[in-house]
């Protein structure tokens, strides 16, 4: 059998070493790293990948899109997807910054939570998302807008900057988003008392909700935390907790450990299902959060 062969493709100085090792214990026999990619040369890299095999190798390719921005990710993949010719095509896969897995794992874990102990669904949940202009913020509220949530994205460096990421997400995806301004603490704690759902997903080491905050929320059912660096996103909110008490009124947190088992599994899954496809994938953050919600 041919080898299984991963072209990590990335827009920064370095390949994470993260992506490496995952995917070479998910069954990849050789990863090679190019970094500092830009969009034009995804063709031409796709095509010498994929030219270079039989077709009867083909599925023993694949191209991975790392990085750090969601949306250059999500358009080198569809760049991608365009040089792809039968019958050679290779398997896709794109997770800058492993923000799609993260994302899809966070936002299924706040599903099952939210089914199992409040008898709700993510359709209809009014979820506020800190730090959406983050990659895992970006693609956490995709993904729950896609499911139906009222989802409201808040920036920490004013209003222009997220609404203009809120208006991309719109367009893109055809789902609707609200985008306000998170930029200081009263703003933070006032879309918090608005919202039945908190998704943390701003920069390690960043406090986003207190133990005040949370105190305020009587309307807050939950809140999750991706943040791994003390002081943790949300005060209260251990590691490893899933489904845990953090306020009076009942709210349930979910840390950041917690997600990142959920997501550990999600790559790791991803990566085995191009190594053993039978036909060409191409992946990104909605096969994340399907296969999430199987692992969770």
């Amino acid at each position: 059998m041919a080898k299984a062969i991963l072209h990590m493709l990335s827009t920064l100085k370095h390949m994470s070493p993260f992506d490496v090792n995952m995917a070479i214990d998910a069954g990849f026999d050789v990863t090679v790293p190019y970094t500092n990619v830009t969009l034009d040369e995804v063709t031409a890299l796709v095509q010498d990948a994929m030219f270079s095999r039989a077709p009867s190798a083909a599925l023993r390719t694949g191209i991975f899109f790392a990085g750090r921005d969601a949306v250059l990710a999500l358009d080198m993949l569809e760049e991608a997807k365009k040089a792809l010719l039968k019958p050679f095509e290779v398997s896709l896969f794109a997770d800058p910054y492993g923000s799609f897995t993260t994302a899809g794992a966070m936002v299924a874990c706040v599903e099952k939570v939210l089914r199992e102990q409040k008898q709700r669904d993510l359709k209809g949940s009014k979820i506020v998302i800190y730090g959406a202009t983050g990659v895992v913020g970006y693609c956490s509220a995709v993904i729950a807008a896609l499911e139906g949530a009222e989802v409201t994205v808040a920036g920490y460096s004013g209003l222009e900057r997220v609404t203009k990421l809120a208006e991309e997400m719109c367009q893109r995806f055809n789902i609707k988003v609200t985008p306000a301004d998170g930029s200081s603490s009263d703003q933070v704690r006032a879309l918090l008392l608005q919202h039945e759902i908190a998704l943390c997903a701003a920069r390690a080491g960043v406090q986003v909700l207190s133990k005040s905050d949370l105190e305020a929320a009587k309307n807050l059912l939950i809140a999750a935390d991706v943040n791994a660096v003390p002081p943790l996103g949300v005060e209260g909110c251990g590691l490893h907790d899933m489904s845990v008490t953090i306020s009076s009124h009942g709210a349930l947190g979910t840390g950041a450990l917690a997600i990142g088992n959920v997501k550990y599994g999600t790559e790791s899954g991803l990566f085995k299902k191009m190594v053993t496809a039978d036909k060409p994938l191409c992946l990104d953050f909605r096969h994340a959060f399907a296969l999430a919600r199987k692992l969770v």
